[in-house]
């Protein structure tokens, strides 16, 4: 009987999305192994890498062209991510890259075009499209059993904000509801986002608003289907991570997502009792591990992946003019949304 060998990783990047990776890689999936963890802080991918049988460096270049490296998850500080993209392509190495892909549509561009030329696979993690219920609800959109997509919604609502004062300026948009930008697209596929408008204000703490921290946004899309969609987000939801998906069409309605943690509810004289999530792993575990599955099947195959460049540049135009909406006060046309077609990217 012959096995398919497990896909050799590294991993840049050893923070808190960085370390659930990797221990997702080493302990969860028999897909792949993790052989070396590079981060610049002193200690950190030894503290990280170590206890899981991997092996650790400072200097991220060292661990691309590490003949026994043959894929990289780039999980570090969104600004490195395109630069690295096109590093690691550059050593005909795949990549796996923690949303977003790029800060801007030119470096977005950059990435895909490297990841092309090189002939290697480019994923993007936008986890959502890996959950369950977000997946059975997109199938039966597809399948056509909500009718023409009418309406959509999205939210993100995180339970709390530890340290406002350390948000890098329009994280609503580029980091939090790209997510929804991605599940608004993909429920909504073969159509694409036309204009946006946006409002988002500091609510959750307001004396950080000069600072620039903007904590709560809604935002209207207009596809070029007719199709009108919002998504919304929160850094205060007291009850516990909450992340929901809605597409209501000319046939019927389809949702996805709730914030409890079980379906178990205590129904008493003080009323209605439900755990809930508090931490995006823990109500994504699952979801996690199956988009790192499902990109070593890609590496392995050497198929185009699920979610690839032209998915994450797509939402990135959205979060891009969502952005100009708030400076302006205005709706935006989402500006060279061109897509990236063919190639594995």
């Amino acid at each position: 009987m012959t096995t398919t060998p497990p896909v050799r990783l590294g991993l840049i990047g050893a923070g808190r999305i960085g370390t659930y990776h990797a221990t997702t890689i080493a302990r969860r999936l028999p897909e792949a192994e993790l052989v070396l963890v590079a981060d610049p802080a002193d200690g950190a991918a030894a503290r990280l890498a170590e206890p899981l049988g991997a092996e650790a460096t400072r200097d991220s270049q060292a661990l691309i062209e590490d003949p026994r490296v043959e894929a990289v998850a780039i999980t570090c500080a969104s600004t490195a991510h395109a630069d690295l993209v096109v590093a690691a392509a550059a050593a005909g190495k795949a990549v796996f890259v923690e949303k977003p892909m790029a800060m801007t549509l030119a470096d977005a561009d950059r990435a895909i075009a490297a990841c092309r030329a090189a002939g290697v696979p480019l994923q993007v993690g936008f986890n959502r499209r890996f959950a369950a219920d977000f997946a059975a609800a997109r199938a039966v959109v597809a399948a056509g059993g909500i009718g023409r997509p009418q309406l959509l919604r999205s939210l993100t609502r995180d339970p709390g904000l530890a340290d406002p004062g350390g948000v890098p300026p329009w994280t609503i948009f580029t980091q939090t509801l790209i997510h929804d930008f991605d599940t608004l697209n993909w429920f909504n596929a073969g159509a694409g986002a036309v204009e946006v408008n946006a409002m988002a204000d500091a609510l959750v703490a307001p004396d950080f608003k000069h600072s620039g921290l903007l904590d709560t946004a809604v935002v209207t899309i207009r596809y070029d289907n007719g199709a009108i969609a919002t998504a919304e987000a929160s850094f205060s939801a007291a009850y516990g991570y909450d992340v929901r998906g809605e597409v209501f069409g000319s046939a019927g309605m389809v949702t996805a997502g709730s914030p409890a943690q079980v379906t178990m509810a205590h129904w008493s004289r003080e009323g209605v009792w439900r755990p809930t999530v508090r931490a995006d792993t823990v109500l994504f575990p699952d979801a996690y591990a199956a988009e790192l599955a499902s990109f070593c099947a890609a590496v392995r195959a050497g198929s185009a992946p699920e979610v690839g460049g032209a998915d994450a540049r797509a939402a990135l135009a959205v979060a891009l003019a969502c952005i100009e909406s708030v400076q302006t006060g205005g709706t935006v046309a989402v500006r060279d949304t061109d897509r990236v077609a063919g190639g594995v990217a």
